[in-house]
């Protein structure tokens, strides 16, 4: 491969690659820059695209753009194009904040922003009364359980890192959080 400095302003899907692999090699910040002013409106009109909100696709292409810059030595020319690989990297972690939203229900800062100065000490109890029922279930999981669960859901980690952690397969990974999950439920089924 060549290992001319890419041109300022190129357009080209091997000039894009080349501003990817000058920032894996060197941390090359004029290259992030270019690379940056290309792709972070494209990534975030992909992601509106795929109904986040200009907010929350803004924040996303942020993301996207320091993973790119920090993970730039994974990406491998020969396995794709740089506009493939950035905007896969923008995909997961829409993936990943769409299953975060589902997991932990859909939150609306600016309204969480609004509510918070009306919340009423009832709600503060309620609030608190479930939160104690929650850390006493999780109480009563076995410390294998429990620890999945905190994996998982609490430093929201996907099953393929936690089995790597674990050292464990995947699919007993799998199996371990559906029941822990299961057996979780059980125990809170009458706190909704």
């Amino acid at each position: 491969m060549s290992s001319a400095p890419p041109v300022p302003g190129a357009r080209t899907g091997a000039d894009m690659s080349a501003l990817v692999v000058a920032i894996a090699r060197t941390a090359d910040r004029e290259a992030f820059a270019l690379l940056f002013r290309h792709f972070a409106p494209r990534v975030k009109a992909f992601l509106m695209r795929s109904g986040l909100s200009a907010n929350a696709a803004e924040e996303l292409a942020q993301e996207t753009l320091l993973t790119v810059w920090r993970k730039a030595s994974y990406f491998d020319p020969a396995r794709a194009a740089a506009s493939t690989w950035i905007f896969t990297i923008a995909r997961n972690l829409s993936i990943d904040l769409k299953r975060r939203e589902r997991h932990m229900g859909t939150v609306d800062l600016d309204a969480v922003d609004e509510e918070a100065d009306e919340t009423s000490g009832e709600t503060i109890l309620m609030c608190a009364e479930r939160e104690a029922r929650v850390r006493a279930a999780l109480s009563k999981l076995s410390e294998e359980q429990a620890a999945i669960v905190r994996l998982s859901f609490f430093q929201e980690k996907p099953h393929s890192q936690i089995a790597q952690e674990l050292g464990i397969p995947l699919g007993t990974a799998k199996s371990r959080v559906r029941l822990a999950l299961s057996r979780l439920r059980t125990l809170l089924e009458d706190l909704k």
